[in-house]
């Protein structure tokens, strides 16, 4: 447990061990807590120590941290979010916020530093490693839109929500004749969306990365129920646009505007299911623990190597690491490849 008061270094002898802070920003994700426990074990079996910093960036901007021990991370496996807490702050928006996490750096007798996040903790660590900190980033998003890794932790577990959710609705779907509408997370990506569609059994998908066309989603409607099938399930990730209609669906979202332009121009009864947060919440999977594990293993090895400005990677099934990616939209856009098996059972 975390004391209330900020760590003290000149208390404690560290001896000469490696000190390895830690800090996990962006958003929660199933698959925190199993990196958090890997650092942690991994670097006690070798005498070193870890100092975790509360609420992501914020906690070293304020110097807010407390050393981890197997104790503190001791049943955290299965748990879902983060035992530190997080935050999307970025302490480059205030150069001063920037310079105190530098000087906690110095002040907490670091080695190094453990940035677990998604996109904006990675590009936090980018700009710190090119000021000179030694960083290195473990990245989790449950959307899997980050570039330099096949895929990371958290996004089985969103596909895993999003499915159970499709089979669930297909049920109440079919009974009462509607349409459902399920929005799924992907603002500017559309893999949960495509996976969930191709696991779920969906009838159309809809992703950011190809503006679709409401009449061709309704023709798909009107198809089905001419073959006496008088329900449909519409997968949307949260970023689809419609062709000449408002960006991301406008304030209602996307999901709430296609089910409102079905039932519109066709006569169905369609509702739409927004999953939202249920999708990055609770325990991780089993392949997303693995992954984790396996992850947090390798940035206690970087950090020992003095290979900083590193990212862990998952290459396939491979643990690997890349230098932090330079910002490239589109880099982790959906394989049009596989939206085009989910067009197969479109209709």
């Amino acid at each position: 447990m975390f004391s209330p008061f900020p760590y003290n270094p000149g208390l404690h002898s560290w001896g000469n061990a490696v000190k390895i802070g830690v800090l996990t920003g962006g958003g929660d994700c199933p698959g925190v807590n199993a990196v958090l426990r890997a650092i942690v074990r991994k670097a006690e079996k070798g005498g070193d120590l870890v100092l975790g910093f509360r609420n992501g960036w914020k906690g070293l901007v304020d110097g807010m941290a407390e050393p981890l021990t197997a104790s503190s991370v001791s049943g955290v496996l299965p748990r879902g979010g983060t035992l530190l807490g997080a935050s999307r702050g970025n302490p480059f928006r205030d150069p001063q916020d920037a310079a105190k996490c530098e000087n906690n750096f110095r002040h907490y007798g670091l080695d190094g530093l453990i940035a677990v996040g998604g996109e904006d903790a990675l590009a936090v660590a980018r700009q710190f490693h090119q000021r000179g900190l030694p960083v290195v980033v473990v990245p989790e998003t449950a959307d899997s839109d980050l570039a330099g890794t096949d895929q990371a932790f958290g996004f089985d577990a969103a596909v895993g929500v999003a499915v159970e959710a499709i089979d669930r609705l297909h049920t109440t779907a079919e009974n009462h004749g509607r349409v459902i509408v399920v929005e799924v997370m992907g603002r500017d990506s559309g893999w949960v969306a495509a996976v969930s569609s191709i696991a779920g059994g969906a009838d159309y998908c809809l992703v950011p990365e190809k503006p679709f066309d409401i009449e061709d989603v309704c023709s798909a409607v009107r198809r089905r129920k001419g073959r006496g099938r008088n329900f449909s399930i519409i997968v949307a990730a949260e970023g689809a646009r419609p062709r000449g209609g408002p960006d991301r669906g406008g304030p209602e979202g996307i999901g709430a505007w296609v089910a409102r332009e079905i039932e519109q121009r066709t006569g169905c009864e369609a509702r739409a299911v927004v999953l939202g947060h249920v999708q990055r919440g609770g325990a991780p999977t089993a392949f997303d623990r693995l992954a984790a594990t396996r992850c947090g293993l390798r940035a206690v090895d970087l950090v020992r190597q003095k290979r900083f400005g590193r990212m862990v990677a998952l290459s396939g099934l491979r643990v690997v690491d890349a230098p932090l990616p330079a910002p490239a939209p589109g880099d982790r856009a959906l394989d049009m490849e596989l939206y085009r098996d989910a067009e197969i059972f479109f209709g």
